[in-house]
């Protein structure tokens, strides 16, 4: 007797994404169970890239991840985090994932159609994760919001930088400062 069931699982849905034409260009992921597609932007790019390179000073290649699903706790929370720094020694889930109890700095830039979930649900699921740095990048307001200390599903500290400040993150798992002074707006 075959089991079949009509609960979503981020696996299932995912599957059903990975069968669609999505178009290239686009970063798809899973918030709260509702699916979100949205384009790349030049500006995202440029600030993304522009942090790896410098996180390559803390992180070697094969702890860094760009657009990588990762499961995070809360409801169906499938995300594909602009960069996540990971621990030494992590391992992963099924598929090749890492896993969220190993990553320890996650950078979200904004997009203008997502903004509210790189600022509400993502961050509270970072949280709750424990990551211990969650950096939002918002290239419409220019500036940057460091989340720190993560303790019973919220973070206790918060620093706004104004793009052109360095983020001092010398105290935390990513054990350097990025500079923001070439970070372009929107």
């Amino acid at each position: 007797m075959v089991d079949v069931s009509n609960e979503l699982t981020l696996d299932s849905m995912f599957d059903w994404l990975e069968r669609l034409p999505a178009p290239e260009g686009y970063k798809v992921e899973i918030v709260e169970g509702t699916i979100y597609m949205v384009p790349q932007r030049d500006t995202h790019w440029d600030i993304t890239m522009d942090l790896i390179e410098q996180l390559r000073a803390s992180y070697p290649r094969k702890r860094l991840t760009s657009d990588v699903r990762i499961d995070f706790p809360g409801p169906l929370n499938g995300f594909a985090c602009d960069i996540a720094g990971l621990a030494d020694g992590t391992g992963h889930e099924g598929e090749g994932r890492p896993r969220a109890q190993d990553v320890e700095f996650v950078t979200e830039v904004v997009s203008r159609g997502t903004a509210a979930n790189d600022y509400g649900p993502k961050k509270a699921a970072y949280a709750a994760a424990e990551v211990p740095v969650y950096l939002i990048v918002d290239p419409y307001t220019a500036k940057c919001h460091v989340h720190t200390l993560p303790k019973d599903g919220a973070y206790h500290v918060e620093t706004t930088l104004d793009f052109g400040v360095d983020v001092d993150l010398t105290g935390t798992p990513a054990g350097l400062k990025l500079a923001t002074g070439e970070f372009p707006r929107d």
